[in-house]
C-alpha cells in the first residue's frame, strides 16, 4: 500500500511532516527551535511597534481634532489674526453638509484673544466661544476637576473651563472667579467668569492657550448679532478621508469662505507624526534582516542533514521542484509556529498595556501619559500576510541548493 492511501495529503506534505517528527531530538531540531523563537520574537516586536505607532498617531490626532475639528470653515482673511471676521450662522451649505454620511457633526465657534489677570500674574490666552451645538464628548473625557458647562441659545453662561496648565500657572481652582481683559477698538473691556472645571489633554501648545466659554460673550464683545459666528468646525467619521473631504467642503461653501483641514492648520504636528513612520520602517527592516539570517541558516542545515534522503528521492525520480516544495513545507511549519507564538506574545502584552497602562511616558514630551495601543484588525491581517510572504521568499533562496545535489554524490556522502 502506498503512503498516499493512508495519508490523504500530497506526497511532499507527508514527507515534510515525517521530517519534522523525526527531527525532534536531532542536532537540527535545536536550530528549528531557534528559528521559531527568532520569528516569534521578531514578529511580536513588529506587531507591538505597529500597534504603538498607530495608537500614538491616533491619540495625538484625536486630541488635535477635539480642539479644532477635522475641517474648519471661516471667512478669507489677509492676516493671521486670532479674531476672524464674522459669518452668518445660517448658511445654504449647512444642510447639505449635515446630510453627508461621511460627516458626523458640525458645530459653530468663535475665538478672541485676551489676557487673564490675577493679583500677581497675567497670562495671554484665546477665549474660544462655543454654542449649544458643541459636542462636549472630548472635553468630558479630559476633565480632571469640576465639570463642563451648558450653553443655552436664550441665556448667557458666565462659566468657563480652563486647562490644568493655566490653573497651575495662575494658581486657580474650580469655582474661582476668572477676570479677563480684551482689546476692542481703542478701549479695553473686562469680563468676569466663573471656573466650572479644569481639563488636561497633554497637548501643552493647546492647553496653555485655550479657555472655553459661551459664544455669546464673544458676540457681545465684537458687537456681532446672535446669528453671527466665527466659523464652523466639521467632524468626520473617518480621519483617512480628511484630504478628500477638505476639497469637497471647499467646493460647497462658496468663494467668500475658506475650508482648512487640521493638517493645514497644524502642519508641524502632522509632519512630526509622519516622521514616526520612518522610525518604525527602520525597525521592521532590521528585524527582517536579523530573522532572515537565522531562517536561511536553519533551512540550509535541514537540507544538508537530509542530503542522503534528497539523493534517494532524486534516484527514485522526484523532481527538484517537488523536493524544494517538500522543504518549503518544512519552512512554513517553522513560520507558522513562529507566528502563532508571536501573535500570542504581542496580543498579551498589548492587551495588558491597553487595560492597565503599565508603561508610562512623560506627558510633557510625548503628549500622552501612557504608551497608547491601537489593535486594528486590518493592520494585524496585513502584518501577518506580509510576514508570510517575506518568509516564503526568504525560504526559497536556500531551497535552490537542492538542484546542486546529485543522487550519486548524495548517497556517497552518507
Amino acid at each position: 500500500m502506498q503512503s498516499k492511501d493512508f495519508f490523504p495529503l500530497n506526497t511532499e506534505f507527508f514527507l515534510a511532516s515525517r521530517i519534522v517528527s523525526r527531527s525532534k531530538g536531532n542536532f537540527s531540531w535545536t536550530f528549528v527551535v531557534i528559528a521559531i523563537t527568532s520569528i516569534a520574537l521578531g514578529f511580536a516586536i513588529m506587531f507591538i511597534a505597529v500597534a504603538i505607532l498607530t495608537g500614538f498617531k491616533k491619540e495625538i490626532r484625536e486630541k488635535v481634532v477635539g480642539f479644532s475639528g477635522h475641517i474648519q470653515i471661516s471667512r478669507f482673511s489677509q492676516s493671521a489674526s486670532f479674531e476672524p471676521q464674522p459669518i452668518e450662522k445660517n448658511q445654504r451649505f449647512y444642510r447639505k453638509l449635515q446630510q453627508n454620511r461621511e460627516i458626523s457633526h458640525i458645530q459653530t465657534f468663535a475665538v478672541k484673544a485676551g489676557i487673564i489677570k490675577t493679583k500677581d500674574q497675567i497670562q495671554g490666552v484665546i477665549l474660544k466661544g462655543v454654542g449649544s451645538d458643541f459636542d462636549w464628548k472630548f472635553f468630558n473625557d479630559k476633565m480632571v476637576e469640576g465639570r463642563t458647562f451648558r450653553v443655552n441659545d436664550s441665556t448667557r453662561s458666565d462659566e468657563v473651563i480652563i486647562s490644568r496648565k493655566i490653573a497651575n500657572l495662575l494658581n486657580l481652582k474650580v469655582n474661582d472667579d476668572l477676570r479677563m481683559y480684551f482689546i476692542v477698538g481703542n478701549t479695553t473691556l473686562g469680563r468676569k467668569f466663573n471656573i466650572s472645571g479644569i481639563y488636561d489633554t497633554g497637548l501643552e501648545e493647546f492647553d496653555k492657550l485655550y479657555v472655553m466659554a459661551d459664544i455669546h460673550h464673544i458676540q457681545r464683545l465684537n458687537n456681532w448679532s446672535p446669528l453671527q459666528v466665527g466659523g464652523f468646525e466639521i467632524f468626520l467619521k473617518n480621519f483617512n478621508d480628511i484630504d478628500r473631504m477638505g476639497v469637497y467642503v471647499y467646493h460647497q461653501i462658496g468663494f467668500s469662505l475658506d475650508a482648512s483641514t487640521i493638517k493645514m492648520l497644524y502642519p508641524q504636528i502632522f509632519d512630526w507624526l509622519d516622521l514616526q513612520d520612518i522610525n518604525v520602517l527602520i525597525i521592521l527592516i532590521l528585524i527582517i534582516l536579523v530573522s532572515s539570517t537565522t531562517i536561511i541558516s536553519t533551512l540550509l542545515i535541514l537540507i544538508l542533514e537530509r542530503t542522503t534522503m534528497i539523493g534517494v528521492l532524486k534516484a527514485l525520480g522526484m523532481r527538484n521542484a517537488a523536493i524544494r516544495k517538500l522543504f518549503l513545507y518544512n519552512a512554513m511549519y517553522i513560520v507558522g509556529w513562529g507566528m502563532i507564538w508571536g501573535n500570542a506574545i504581542a496580543f498579551s502584552l498589548c492587551l495588558l498595556q491597553k487595560k492597565f497602562g503599565l508603561v508610562t511616558l512623560a506627558q510633557e514630551s510625548y503628549y500622552v501619559s501612557v504608551i497608547p495601543i491601537n489593535l486594528n484588525g486590518w493592520n494585524i491581517l496585513l502584518l501577518n500576510l506580509g510576514t508570510i510572504l517575506v518568509c516564503y521568499m526568504i525560504f526559497a533562496i536556500p531551497s535552490f541548493v537542492i538542484s546542486k545535489v546529485t543522487p550519486l554524490k548524495a548517497i556517497r556522502f552518507s
